[in-house]
């Protein structure tokens, strides 16, 4: 099962590491369950007055050392488990990362980054306090009651007084099995609900200048609130369970205790033991109360894990819907042609087609428009060609290439996408700009720079390229956030490009010079151009229209005036706002 391997995967690839923590813990768990013997021998000895000033001195000296040597084999091995335990929490972050990057789309259309946090800090942090506090207190409280056990044996204490001592502790597995799996489906839901939490506190901070700017923020709040009462309410059902089941286990350990006390001090009384084996009987029984306590705590610990490493395993089974073929090739062009024949696409758990019969070809260098209104399929086309969802076999082909048959890096490779709402990170404009190549020099980043007409304006910052950008972008206006990702596009100098209306951000005269570099330095390679006003599509070489997931006509921008219909429509409505605008 998925769930185990995750963490059985992890502990057996460092198991040498594991078992010299154990035998440690082991080894000084044993030299400690003499303390008690030793102590019953000195009591027996003190009450027969055979104690002298070297004996004194010898017991003091193996008492010291029993502590001595318990605690530094204990701690070495409780450091090594708790650095293993680090160890794989920053590996189960680092993979579940990876695993990340290879969902699609689908995938994160339904989940959204709280709960990918809640995955990557809560439950990651759950498994590893588990396995760290599990592998240190179960091996501590198994060797020790084992230990206990024997070391009463050996002592010559009755056999039936150590059975009667022990009988409350046999209703412990019993307990364990009628709280567990409690606890574990309890604890899976307070999980769930911490992760639609953060999922919406990461959204309420992301939108929190919105919800300023509409002063709505009691409405945020109660949104938020309604989101934390359910934690509340699902913590407190855990916790009734897990409190009780915490609270029996030392009661039965306290009942073995009284039962050590009355049934052990009545044969001592007697005569039957000595004072020595009563004290080491009591000193056993009570050391292991302690260790029943935390073999308590640990499965208490380990069910609530056990919802974590669930739902890591959960995640860790999705597979993402776009795979390589298993003779996937790897390409590289200098110039490639686009074919698209007869493509029809719905997207997942619908039935409408979002693009129906689409025939079209580009030629290497040229330019082709896309014009359509919005919901027409013009984006749809871009995800296909770059494989972010699939398209049917045959219906894309660059260079020739079925693309279904290309590896999807070298796919991408070949590809420079930019869209509308480009995505910045919180680091310089130049790591933003050289996201593809961050080892590139300045000069090309300056020069990709000019040719998205964002140059300029980046001199005006005080440290220039060098200035940090806040969440998103956000230091940057609407305009310059889009013509930076522009310049990303452009200095990858991809055979092929698409902007994705990625100049409807910018006034008429900045997206002019923007096309007119765009032509001069991508002359020979291809460029898909999808816009919403007509003034970025005039210099194409073929201009298509999207209606409705069709295309319902195509041709030169001036053979599309002369037509009557959607591409002449727009045309208009544009012209006229034009005129408007200029006449105020």
């Amino acid at each position: 099962m998925r769930t185990e391997r995750v963490l059985r995967d992890y502990i057996f690839s460092r198991w040498r590491l594991y078992l010299m923590a154990v035998l440690f813990i082991v080894t000084g768990n044993i030299i400690q369950s003499f303390y008690p013997r030793l102590l019953g021998q000195f009591t027996d000895r003190l009450q027969a007055k055979e104690l002298t000033h070297a004996l004194i001195v010898d017991y003091s000296l193996l008492l010291l050392a029993v502590g001595v040597l318990y605690g530094l084999l204990g701690g070495l091995g409780q450091y090594v488990v708790m650095r293993l335990g680090r160890q794989f929490e920053f590996h189960t972050r680092r993979r579940l990362f990876a695993h990340f990057t290879t969902l699609s789309e689908r995938f994160y259309s339904k989940n959204g980054v709280g709960k990918m946090l809640s995955y990557v800090m809560n439950d990651v942090t759950a498994v590893r306090e588990s396995i760290s506090m599990g592998i240190n207190q179960t091996t501590n409280a198994t060797i020790l009651i084992l230990s206990a056990f024997a070391m009463m044996l050996l002592s010559g204490i009755p056999f039936h007084l150590i059975i009667v001592c022990i009988l409350p502790l046999i209703f412990i597995p019993w307990i364990v099995t009628r709280f567990g799996p409690v606890i574990r489906t309890r604890s899976r839901t307070v999980q769930e609900s911490i992760s639609r939490a953060t999922e919406s506190a990461e959204e309420q901070f992301g939108g929190i200048r919105v919800t300023k700017k509409f002063a709505v923020e009691p409405i945020m709040i109660n949104r938020f609130g309604a989101a934390v009462d359910t934690i509340r309410d699902n913590q407190l059902k855990l916790v009734r369970v897990s409190s009780m089941f915490q609270a029996l286990i030392p009661f039965l350990g306290a009942l073995s205790l009284v039962i050590t006390i009355v049934y052990g001090g009545y044969l001592t009384i007697h005569g039957r033991i000595t004072l020595g084996d009563f004290v080491a009987l009591t000193l056993y029984i009570r050391m292991m109360i302690n260790p029943l306590q935390a073999i308590g705590n640990v499965i208490n610990t380990m069910q609530r894990s056990r919802a974590s490493l669930e739902r890591i395993g959960d995640l860790l089974s999705l597979k993402g819907d776009i795979r390589e073929a298993d003779h996937a090739k790897a390409i590289s062009f200098e110039r490639a042609a686009i074919e698209v024949n007869g493509l029809t696409f719905r997207y997942p758990d619908t039935d409408r087609p979002a693009l129906e019969d689409i025939h079209l070809r580009v030629e290497p260098g040229r330019t082709l428009g896309i014009l359509g209104k919005t919901g027409s399929g013009k984006t749809t086309l871009m995800k296909l060609l770059l494989r972010v969802y699939d398209p049917p076999k045959g219906t894309i082909l660059i260079g020739g290439e079925d693309i279904l048959d290309l590896k999807l890096e070298s796919l991408r490779d070949q590809i420079a996408y930019v869209p509308q709402e480009g995505f910045l990170f919180s680091t310089t404009i130049r790591e933003n700009i050289a996201f593809y190549r961050r080892d590139l020099e300045l000069g090309p980043v300056e020069e990709a720079a000019r040719q998205a007409q964002i140059h300029e304006s980046i001199q005006e910052f005080p440290e220039q390229f060098e200035t940090k950008l806040g969440e998103r972008g956000i230091t940057l206006s609407g305009g310059q956030r889009q013509r930076t990702s522009l310049a990303r596009g452009l200095i990858k100098h991809s055979p092929i490009i698409i902007l994705d209306d990625s100049v409807s951000a910018v006034d008429a005269v900045t997206e002019k010079s923007i096309i007119e570099a765009i032509r001069r330095e991508r002359r020979n390679k291809t460029t898909l151009l999808i816009a919403h006003r007509i003034s970025a599509l005039k210099h194409a070489d073929e201009i298509i229209v999207l209606d409705e997931g069709r295309i319902v006509q195509r041709g030169t921008h001036e053979q599309l005036l002369k037509q009557s219909g959607l591409y002449a429509d727009l045309h208009a409505i544009q012209e006229e706002g034009s005129r408007d605008e200029a006449d105020k």
